[in-house]
């Protein structure tokens, strides 16, 4: 690989993490709520006939654009087979938004991958076969695709419309930068193919992509294609409730609920949704793009970065200890990473429940979130030896479980001691996260394209990184919220995470806190969960005490699982952590104190 190139990737790695997450912060003071965005004046609403089939593409459009409108009449052709692209590194256009790293020293960051991948049809819905993380091969991006439309609308000469959501995900990071693609086809064959990325969770990369590109449609039969089908109606089925935020003013008509305190202190132009969760019902805005709003914000793929150490890890190990015992937590680290024998650290005594607590004792320097800047070498590792070998350099300072030093190294360390664990238990086939995709994921109706996250070497067997990796809807949020806030763990009459680990986490067991946090001493962090205590010194707006559980990811990622049993959540990446305003909404509508 050349060096500039293998330095540019490097860099995509180091920059995911750098600076972790954290905090609540934020007054009531009032700001406009919703996600806000842009549309350049005189910007086409549709493209046309001539613009699919013959035109070029200068600049983003209205995301509006790739929607199917209202009245659509259903397709008069099938797709099914492979739609392949040709010139993605030559027929494409690009702006560098914010480039902290300088990527755009390679034209690699500027296009899209080779792309090639099969879609069936049910009705009026495009299914691409794949979902999930999808390892592309290319240098520098990966590839999530979401379920589209297609439809007729009459003015393109006999041919149908498709149009469906992708995102481009950085190769071994957890930044999901979102597009759409639309074209036309009869049957044989298809048009140009129209695409544009126009918004990104991520707070160190931000570009517009767009371009016409020629296209190739091979019609096949798909061999699963009723199964895909089936799949997908089901997950439509299944999506929770929704309704627009606005209706909270209607449904809870004597609250007084102050919708634009939701979005308080929090920067629109750098959000892109949020909602909140209350009674069943997902109360959510709509997904901002710098060109209008996007037309599939139900399939938007949203990054998790550090909210997987809460999602994935914590729930791995809750799962591991409703299936095989409490003392699962106290099992030693070093009798399941063998490679802690030649770590600079002391691995003895450290068990997985201080891993998850990211209190093992190891660390370079105290000081809250540093040692995630120290952590270059481990993020820059692709293949597991190196990134496990970078984990392991931090040398012991104290005995486990006395104090918190944020690493996201850690959470690797614990994936792997459980994956280990797990094969001793069911064999060499086990994979922890296939078991809580299996056991967990798929059982509460996460979507397709959650069911997968990222691993070391680049490859979609390697080692799950633990620490980040989730790509999730707005749906999937607030299902793993329900499962952890409302269903205390449990799936129908099936308890599916350990109870009492879960009701330690959400903060139910006032002998069990968790570990207090360095530089914002009034949070604690417990089994991968934050929390914060609400007092009425502090907070004069509440009668009572409670503590707030909560989830954090890099950038503005922020789920708040509030004791009056609502979820409030926010996808950002302006660095913004402010909840504490939507926690006063909330208690409107249902009060927190007795």
């Amino acid at each position: 690989m050349p060096i500039t190139i293998r330095f540019l990737l490097l860099l995509t790695i180091v920059a995911h993490f750098l600076g972790g997450c954290g905090g609540g912060g934020g007054g009531s003071t009032a700001a406009p709520a919703a996600p806000t965005a842009s549309t350049p004046s005189g910007t086409p609403a549709q493209l046309t006939f001539d613009d699919l089939m013959t035109g070029t593409s200068t600049a983003p459009v209205d995301d509006a654009a790739f929607a199917m409108p209202a009245g659509a009449s259903l397709p008069t052709h099938t797709f099914s087979g492979t739609l392949e692209l040709f010139g993605e590194t030559t027929s494409n256009g690009f702006q560098a938004l914010k480039d902290d790293y300088r990527y755009n020293l390679s034209p690699g960051w500027q296009h899209l991958p080779k792309f090639r991948y099969q879609f069936v049809q049910s009705g009026n819905y495009l299914i691409p076969v794949a979902q999930g993380l999808l390892i592309t091969g290319d240098l520098f991006w990966n590839i999530i695709i979401g379920p589209g439309r297609i439809w007729n609308q009459g003015s393109d000469r006999g041919m149908d419309r498709a149009s469906f959501p992708f995102a481009l995900v950085e190769r071994n990071a957890n930044c999901a930068h979102n597009g759409v693609m639309t074209f036309l086809f009869d049957g044989r064959t298809v048009s140009k193919v129209r695409y544009q990325v126009t918004q990104e969770i991520c707070p160190y990369y931000k570009a517009n992509m767009w371009g016409a590109l020629t296209a190739a449609y091979t019609p096949e039969t798909i061999a699963n294609a009723e199964a895909i089908k089936a799949e997908h109606a089901a997950e439509l089925t299944n999506r929770l409730p929704t309704k627009p935020l606005s209706a909270l003013a209607t449904d809870f008509p004597n609250s007084g609920i102050d919708l634009a305190n939701l979005g308080a202190l929090y920067d629109p132009s750098e959000r892109t949704a949020y909602g909140l969760l209350i009674n069943g019902t997902n109360y959510v805005s709509a997904c901002a793009t710098r060109y209008g709003f996007y037309p599939y914000c139900d399939d938007m793929r949203q990054t998790a970065f550090s909210a997987t150490k809460s999602a994935f890890a914590s729930v791995a190990l809750m799962r591991l200890g409703q299936k095989y015992g409490k003392s699962v937590y106290e099992l030693k680290i070093k009798d399941y990473v063998p490679e802690t024998s030649a770590s600079a650290g002391n691995w003895d005594d450290v068990t997985f429940n201080n891993t998850l607590d990211l209190a093992t004792g190891n660390y370079f320097d105290s000081g809250y979130m540093i040692d995630d800047t120290l952590m270059t070498q481990f993020f820059m590792a692709e293949s597991y030896a190196a990134r496990m070998s970078a984990a392991l350099a931090i040398p012991a300072k104290q005995p486990p479980g006395k104090l918190w030093v944020y690493q996201t190294a850690d959470d690797f360390i614990l994936a792997r001691a459980m994956n280990n664990y797990l094969v001793q238990q069911q064999g060499s086939g086990a994979d922890i996260f296939n078991m809580v995709r299996d056991e967990v994921y798929k059982p509460i109706r996460l979507s397709a394209g959650a069911l997968t996250t990222l691993r070391t070497d680049n490859s979609p067997t390697g080692t799950p990184l633990g620490g980040y990796g989730l790509f999730w809807t707005l749906d999937d949020i607030a299902k793993i919220a329900m499962l952890l806030n409302n269903q205390h763990g449990a799936i129908g009459n099936s308890q599916v995470l350990n109870a009492d680990m879960l009701a330690d986490s959400m903060q139910q067991n006032p002998l069990d806190r968790g570990v207090l946090t360095t530089g914002y001493p009034t949070f604690n962090y417990n089994n991968g969960f934050w929390a914060k205590q609400i007092t009425p010194a502090e907070f004069p707006q509440f009668s009572c005490s409670f503590w707030v559980p909560f989830m954090s990811g890099r950038g503005g990622v922020t789920i708040v699982m509030m004791p009056n049993g609502s979820t409030y959540y926010s996808l950002s990446d302006n660095e913004d952590y402010i909840w504490y305003s939507a926690a006063y909404e909330s208690n409107k509508l249902k009060h927190m104190c007795p």
